[in-house]
């Protein structure tokens, strides 16, 4: 547990977000303080004139940050945001649900960090160190009462190390829309085949009743008149084949690009696939290496 004296400290902005630590190993991976959005807050030491970063996980502080005149936060991303303790020799990091959110820690850790500052040049001066916490609480107004304690809607976001769980339902999506994709593709390629069939048939046809009528004409040619009947209703059967036959190639051009235009969208989404997989391994390999880091640092 950490020392908090409800009698002389007093928070004076809250808000939530997710809580990172920086591995003190790599110095370069963030591990997880918060398997949810938590509670953190500024609070004031009237006493002291001090300003502190506290949040509670469970029974366990996992923020404890005294702000110090050279403290500086800096935003990495338009949701997250670090600064660096040296008393507690790590760097500490807030994921929040909205750019807005961060915007206003950023401003109220600038307000506490020259509040510190001035409060430390009045020390120095051996002045009286209550009016340091004007400093910070003069220009607030109204907002120190209304703001205190304030719960701002908790929204999952995704940061490093938890980007696996996103990636997850990318993948998910992905693998659900191919399957879509490989049916909807063995359907054409039955049409294809099909219709191909059809043709063939047609045209079979087609040289079929070409051959017949040849003779049939040559047979006929004493009864010129039925002949040429015979012959305008045959010229008709051929140009109503030759019609489906056009018909039938179009309609196969057309399923083979239409195939060929699916066979391309599924090389793309099995491209993606396999980029979202090789994503969530090193993910899923960097979560782990944290995980063990993080019981290591537990067990020690």
């Amino acid at each position: 547990m950490f020392p908090l004296h409800r009698e002389r400290e007093q928070p004076i902005f809250s808000t939530r977000a997710h809580v990172f630590q920086i591995d003190p190993a790599t110095k370069r991976n963030w591990i997880p303080a918060s398997k949810h959005a938590v509670t953190v807050s500024f609070f004031y030491d009237a006493n002291r004139h001090a300003y502190r970063i506290i949040s509670v996980g469970g029974t366990k502080a996992i923020i404890n940050s005294t702000i110090s005149h050279n403290m500086t936060f800096t935003k990495t991303s338009q949701k997250f945001g670090q600064w660096a303790d040296s008393r507690a020799n790590t760097v500490y990091g807030l994921g929040f649900a909205t750019e807005q959110q961060l915007h206003q820690f950023a401003e109220r850790f600038k307000e506490v960090r020259e509040a510190a500052r001035l409060a430390r040049e009045k020390s120095q001066d051996k002045m009286e160190l209550s009016n340091a916490a004007l400093s910070i609480a003069a220009p607030q107004g109204s907002w120190l009462k209304t703001s205190a304690w304030v719960e701002v809607v908790s929204v999952s976001v995704c940061f490093s190390s938890i980007c696996e769980m996103n990636l997850e339902s990318e993948l998910f999506t992905l693998q659900d829309s191919n399957a879509k994709l490989v049916a909807a593709l063995h359907e054409a390629n039955a049409n294809v085949e099909q219709w191909k069939k059809q043709l063939a048939a047609y045209q079979e046809e087609t040289e079929r009743l070409r051959d017949q009528e040849i003779r049939i004409l040559q047979s006929k040619r004493s009864n010129f008149h039925e002949l040429e009947q015979e012959r305008e209703e045959a010229i008709h059967r051929l140009q109503e084949l030759e019609m489906r036959n056009v018909e039938l190639e179009r309609r196969v051009q057309n399923t083979e690009q239409n195939l060929a235009s699916a066979l391309e969208d599924r090389e793309r989404a099995e491209n993606e696939v396999q980029r979202v997989i090789q994503i969530l391994d090193v993910k899923l390999f960097d979560l782990n290496d944290l995980r063990q880091s993080l019981v290591k640092l537990i067990s020690k």
